[in-house]
């Protein structure tokens, strides 16, 4: 199809939920993507935060390809190799008890909301319930994590929401100290906030904020969905925090492009969700599983990690080296950056990058995201940044 044909049969068939930039994107080449007409582009976006392995990865199509021609989906009724090989990668890795896979980023802090909860009444019974997560935070798109998320904006419209969240202001240890109840459960944040714009939490208040939550067996949530796997160059954001979580939750990049999340508990709380307490049909599937398995292999080395932590110094420094007035700052972790800029400007930067062949994206009310594949070579970076170069010198 042309791009013209491709919009008019989307517009005519597909709910409106998105406003999408106007171009239809076809095939891709590690961090390079290219439109239907032809023209390429430096992906800075991985499919917002997904594609962590760029695209037409070798090891990722033969792994995907080998378990689509055993079995890619059999339930969770039965063992299967591909996740139980999924599992143990993760837990070893990160010295915590058990893992359950589901969907997507959304459904994996649901099942860590539930199983927080379930371990409270578990131990304390009915009325300690309350989940206190930060202002600019974002958990998700179902009524329950859209109320979890810390932002007003996203809660219209789909009323009623679900009980029993209350909201912290972000590195302040006094405000979440009185929010903190006889009634609250557990206490959850991102180490980043992504949507809330590439903002990193202040590492004293995580650490104090932990140990508060431990000496009150208020559990400790981390939401990795957008900062795990690698991302912020630990495969874990918050290793880099000095701190271990009772919960933590992740999706995006754990499939490399294949939807799939998972919550991974603390010993402690391992054994909370016992059989018939939580659920899914599609999670944990042999296909998004072997996905995972590679993803991991590929991702959880030093090196690699390394490497992520070397390009993300690279780009950012590239970046502010334009010295362009347009640019307020750069902030972030490895490969996850937020470029601050004038809001009113934002939009305009953001299409004239697209017309300059970068791809990128948006966070916060003035800020320019880029979450490029790990893999991302040095040359494509480069070309990306000259390209940024003309676009904030004009």
């Amino acid at each position: 199809m042309t791009f013209q044909e491709l919009k008019t049969e989307e517009e005519t068939y597909l709910m409106h939920t998105y406003n999408r930039f106007q171009i239809a994107l076809e095939r891709g080449e590690g961090a390079t993507l290219w439109d239907v007409e032809g023209k390429s582009y430096i992906d800075l976006t991985s499919g917002i935060g997904v594609n962590c392995l760029g695209h037409n990865h070798e090891g990722l199509i033969h792994a995907l390809t080998e378990q689509a021609h055993k079995v890619m989906h059999v339930s969770n009724l039965y063992y299967t190799e591909p996740m139980a090989r999924a599992a143990k990668a993760l837990v070893t890795s990160c010295g915590m008890g058990k893992v359950f896979f589901s969907n997507s980023g959304a459904e994996a802090n649901e099942g860590m909301i539930k199983l927080a909860r379930k371990y409270s009444f578990d131990k304390y019974g009915e009325g300690r319930n309350k989940i206190i997560t930060l202002k600019q935070s974002f958990h998700g798109r179902t009524v329950t994590t859209l109320k979890a998320t810390g932002q007003d904006k996203f809660h219209q419209y789909f009323f009623p929401f679900t009980e029993g969240f209350d909201y912290a202001a972000a590195n302040d240890m006094d405000d979440l100290r009185a929010k903190a109840d006889a009634s609250t459960c557990a206490v959850m944040m991102e180490m980043i906030q992504g949507e809330g714009g590439v903002l990193p939490l202040d590492k004293a208040y995580v650490q104090e904020a932990r140990k508060f939550c431990g000496e009150r067996d208020i559990l400790f949530l981390v939401d990795e969905v957008q900062t795990g796997i690698g991302r912020t160059g630990s495969l874990f954001c918050y290793e880099q925090y000095g701190i271990s979580p009772d919960i933590v939750s992740m999706a995006k990049g754990l499939g490399g492009g294949v939807p799939i999340g998972a919550v991974m508990a603390s010993a402690a709380c391992a054994d909370v969700l016992g059989a018939g307490t939580h659920g899914t049909t599609f999670g944990g599937n042999p296909f998004c599983c072997a996905a995972a398995c590679t993803v991991l292999s590929v991702v959880n080395t030093p090196e690699f990690l390394k490497e992520v932590r070397e390009k993300g110094d690279y780009l950012r420094k590239a970046i502010l080296s334009i010295g362009s007035s347009k640019i307020k700052g750069v902030r972030g972790m490895g490969l996850m950056l937020g470029i601050a800029v004038g809001a009113d400007e934002r939009a305009g930067l953001v299409a004239n990058l697209m017309e300059h062949g970068v791809l990128v994206l948006t966070a916060g009310t003035d800020t320019i995201r880029l979450l490029p594949p790990l893999v991302i070579t040095y040359e494509e970076i480069d070309t990306a940044v000259s390209a940024m170069k003309e676009v904030f010198g004009e």
